[in-house]
């Protein structure tokens, strides 16, 4: 998946697809320089996001990193919170290729700057610090970074937010936060997405709900539909609390 967190470096430094009689040891993240540079990257990493965040909050700007699963919602809960013009909004896009979700975020009223990131399965600071340079942040009150769409690696990477966001949809299934406790984890806000469609999916809410805050006490939650509106007004007085006490 990702050159940068170790997913997919190659085991003795090589990939092949043919076999041997004799096997390889299964090392490649254990291995003593693999680990020093991993180490190095998230320690570099970690200081561009500071670098991030000491220039956001020059401009008085709060950013949020929006993580989650494919077609979770990310950008209908952004279109909406664009619509409902409570922020002036701006978005730093990461996807892996094309410039779709931008153009939504344009067309609904925002500003957006798009990174197509390849193969690498996350935004990372310098990737963020780059997007900021081509927002009117003299402009904007709220910045939310939209992460590729992964339930792993995002976690793993500071970006320079002050908030981490994570949305579940309810068509996902409720066993998502168990399976993937790091991201739940890192969450400041846990958004169950979709909560429209729960009469048609065998969606607990309150297992979600349980799993979450056992792996993260102080986790807030939020139930939202973003097309209907249902819970967007809580959304927005949240995001309003944070710009003013954070």
């Amino acid at each position: 998946m990702c050159k940068d967190c170790g997913c997919s470096i190659p085991k003795q430094g090589h990939t092949h697809d043919h076999h041997h009689d004799h096997h390889h040891e299964n090392h490649a993240l254990n291995d003593t320089k693999t680990i020093e540079v991993i180490s190095k990257i998230l320690s570099q990493n970690d200081e561009e996001a500071a670098k991030n965040r000491s220039w956001l909050d020059s401009e008085k700007i709060l950013c949020v990193n929006l993580m989650s699963s494919p077609g979770s919602g990310k950008t209908t809960l952004l279109e909406a919170t664009i619509k409902s013009g409570a922020f002036k909004i701006g978005v730093v896009e990461g996807d892996l290729e094309t410039n779709a979700d931008a153009n939504r975020i344009i067309k609904a009223g925002g500003k957006a700057y798009q990174i197509s990131t390849g193969q690498t399965c996350h935004l990372d600071a310098f990737m963020v610090h780059k997007g900021l340079h081509h927002l009117p942040l003299n402009e904007l009150e709220i910045v939310f970074v939209e992460n590729v769409g992964n339930l792993v690696c995002p976690a793993s990477y500071d970006v320079g937010s002050h908030l981490n966001a994570v949305l579940i949809s309810v068509p996902e299934g409720d066993d998502k936060v168990a399976k993937y406790p790091v991201m739940f984890r890192s969450a400041d806000i846990l958004i169950i997405s979709k909560i429209d469609l729960l009469p048609h999916f065998e969606f607990d809410l309150q297992k979600v709900k349980d799993e979450a805050r056992k792996l993260n006490p102080k986790v807030d939650i939020i139930e939202i539909d973003a097309r209907s509106g249902r819970g967007l007004e809580k959304w927005l007085n949240y995001l309003k609390f944070k710009r003013e006490f954070r």
